[in-house]
């Protein structure tokens, strides 16, 4: 089997600018990837068409090689950019690979290593940024049969806030608890915005409501900066969404300090995202793999998910998008009370819908601007 072609589809969700791949082979089997980045949909395109010269003609079976190739071969760092194309074509390659063979892709991963995967909501948030919204919200996400929910309750906040904002982020998550009970697991967003003391201060703050985790809370490339919060804090850290390379991980992982690893396959590939799944669980820490890209990023991590021993929560985005969103894949992914199974149809198990997604254009105002105020309504920026 060879690779023949290469095709790209951008469907223009409000929130962000979703970006597709079909791979085409000689044999009539076709590969869904997605290389969606938030801001550069129309840049990763031109990116997954500039490197897949290098792919044409290979055996989609050869997903290793096909890595180093539009990586190391190269030989230039094109971060986020570049990993997302990688991962847009090697995600088509395996389930392509799971279409020949017959299988869903996660046989392929490894197997079964769960009977179903517990998920976390996120993006449910979108009615308003007061402590009275979040309780409102929260109410409903749990009515739906979720056991954990996210959210970031700062607002526009960079670096430091002013004290009636961090007041007022305080009673956000107040009223999220408040609202879900004790039993139900919240996970607080920082979305990369603090300084180290700012971070600090916020983790003692919210400690007394007790969140499962405090998620990227200062810049995630000064590791020693995300190691320092870690070991500080009385609240759990999880980070990495943001690294595009094994070594990354293996810099934070060193320092045995953040032990919920929030890998982003879309980064990485599945065959990166597999191996430094294997690098967490010999650190002995847990993955939470970042799934927030688009829906056929959520549908990988669901393989990757129910392949990995150390597999901790599952994100979903999918039950808050548009619901036109749903209609564009075929079957429909759904989560059931707060848990999923990923598809057991070969390879991913779903088939982009072209007609469909043809409905919605790519516009440059599709994109999330999280440091502006009422960024959490998810609405087109003007």
């Amino acid at each position: 089997m060879r690779i023949t072609d290469i095709r790209t589809y951008i469907v223009g969700n409000p929130w962000k600018n979703w970006l597709f791949v079909q791979v085409d082979t000689d044999e009539g089997i076709t590969g869904l990837g997605e290389g969606t980045l938030n801001g550069f949909a129309k840049t990763v395109e031109a990116a997954i068409h500039e490197l897949k010269h290098l792919v044409i003609g290979m055996d989609p079976f050869d997903v290793e090689t096909i890595s180093l190739k539009m990586i190391r071969d190269v030989y230039s760092d094109g971060g986020q950019v570049q990993g997302s194309a990688l991962a847009a074509i090697e995600t088509a390659c395996w389930d392509i690979m799971g279409k020949a063979l017959g299988v869903p892709m996660y046989k392929l991963l490894g197997g079964k290593a769960h009977d179903k995967l517990r998920c976390y909501a996120n993006g449910w948030y979108r009615g308003g940024a007061d402590e009275e919204s979040f309780f409102n919200q929260a109410k409903e996400v749990v009515d739906k049969g979720y056991t954990a929910l996210k959210f970031d309750p700062f607002g526009a906040a960079w670096r430091t806030v002013d004290r009636s904002d961090f007041a007022g982020a305080i009673r956000n998550i107040a009223a999220v608890r408040d609202a879900v009970g004790p039993d139900v697991d919240i996970l607080i967003e920082g979305h990369n915005r603090f300084s180290v003391h700012t971070a600090l201060q916020f983790a003692d703050a919210m400690a007394p409501y007790e969140p499962t985790w405090f998620e990227a809370p200062v810049p995630p490339y000064r590791i020693s900066s995300m190691v320092e919060v870690a070991r500080r804090s009385p609240v759990p850290i999880a980070c990495g969404e943001d690294y595009y390379n094994r070594e990354q991980f293996a810099e934070l992982l060193k320092h045995d300090a953040v032990h919920i690893i929030q890998l982003e396959p879309q980064f990485l590939g599945l065959s990166a995202s597999k191996q430094i799944c294997g690098m967490v669980h010999a650190h002995n820490g847990v993955t939470a793999p970042h799934s927030a890209q688009g829906p056929v990023c959520s549908i990988v991590c669901a393989h990757l998910n129910m392949a990995t021993p150390n597999f901790f929560l599952h994100e979903i985005f999918d039950d808050f998008n548009h619901s036109w969103a749903q209609d564009i894949f075929s079957p429909p992914f759904k989560v059931e009370n707060g848990y999923l199974q990923p598809p057991e149809r070969p390879g991913l198990g779903v088939e982009l819908q072209l007609e469909e997604a043809a409905k919605y254009p790519y516009h440059p105002g599709h994109w999330l601007p999280l440091f502006k105020q009422n960024w959490e309504k998810r609405e087109p920026v003007e």
